[in-house]
């Protein structure tokens, strides 16, 4: 039989840090001081306030940690992750389902922390791609934008459904009610317009060859008073929104002058927009080369058009 050497560790002074809503325990693992060769750890637990945090970071570089590696704990991972980042530390996001998946892992959770701290000193797990700062702030106005946007959408889907309950058929002659023609004449049957003449007259552009059926899709003999109080609350709340989003839009334009060239090139790509061209680059960065796990990027992104 041969003696052999184990291989040397990823990391040598490295901390797994469990975390939770409240608390985090991090376990920190370094050369033993007593043996050759050998490991000593330690597990604390610490809060998620900024200070018990920068104590954490205190500890740590106490204790020359280099590294630190996490799992991405729903948004519980974002102020541990960024504040230790802040304090000059190299840290690690972990998906989820792959620390779990990896062979040897402790059935409790106290010993979490340790299981994080000798993933990262071996090397076992690629980390999640995390952008740099200025990106997670156009991130946050992009993610925000598609939410309204997802909201106002939702909103047209359900004045579509009162006009319906009130019988009135104009999605029928008309493919976007929410557009100059349909927008007026909603306006008008919310102040109280009933004659469908005068409804359809309304109509604006190629509209104005349909104006026989728009009178016919304009009846409002079941249109209740009820109907135009909410179909106006709806129509405040899509005017609402798009006041929102149009000052989303000029923010993220702003944010976005760095990239401009980036944004350009992806313009370019058939099917594309400016819209599309700016949420990406707020997914993805404009550095491609650092790309750590596909899988790890998935779980951090998080992306949805």
């Amino acid at each position: 039989m041969e003696e052999v050497e184990d291989e040397p560790l990823f990391c040598d002074r490295v901390a797994g840090i469990d975390i939770g809503k409240a608390v985090v325990m991090v376990t920190i693992r370094v050369p033993s001081e007593a043996r050759k060769g050998g490991r000593q750890q330690e597990t604390r637990e610490f809060g998620t306030t900024r200070r018990e945090l920068l104590a954490l970071a205190d500890w740590l570089r106490a204790w020359q940690v280099e590294r630190a590696g996490m799992e991405s704990t729903s948004d519980y991972w974002k102020p541990v992750f960024f504040l230790l980042e802040r304090e000059g530390f190299d840290c690690l996001l972990y998906q989820a389902s792959q620390v779990k998946a990896l062979p040897g892992r402790p059935k409790t959770d106290k010993l979490d922390s340790a299981w994080l701290a000798k993933i990262t000193e071996r090397g076992s797990l690629a980390g999640s791609f995390v952008p740099p700062e200025e990106i997670r702030r156009l991130r946050t106005h992009t993610r925000y934008r598609r939410k309204l946007v997802q909201v106002r959408t939702a909103q047209k889907e359900r004045c579509e459904k009162l006009l319906e309950d009130a019988h009135l058929k104009l999605s029928s002659v008309i493919s976007d009610i929410h557009g100059v023609s349909g927008r007026d004449m909603l306006g008008a049957i919310a102040a109280g317009e009933r004659n469908p003449r005068v409804l359809a007259d309304k109509a604006r552009g190629v509209m104005r060859g349909k104006i026989k059926k728009l009178e016919e899709a304009l009846d409002c003999s079941f249109f209740t008073p009820e109907h135009a109080f909410i179909l106006q609350m709806m129509l405040d709340s899509i005017d609402q929104l798009t006041a929102q989003i149009a000052v989303l839009d000029e923010k993220i334009a702003e944010m976005c002058r760095p990239y401009e060239r980036q944004i350009a090139q992806l313009d370019q790509i058939p099917g594309f927009g400016i819209t599309t061209a700016q949420d990406l680059i707020a997914e993805f960065g404009t550095d491609m080369s650092d790309r750590r796990s596909d899988t790890g990027f998935r779980a951090e992104a998080d992306f949805k058009f």
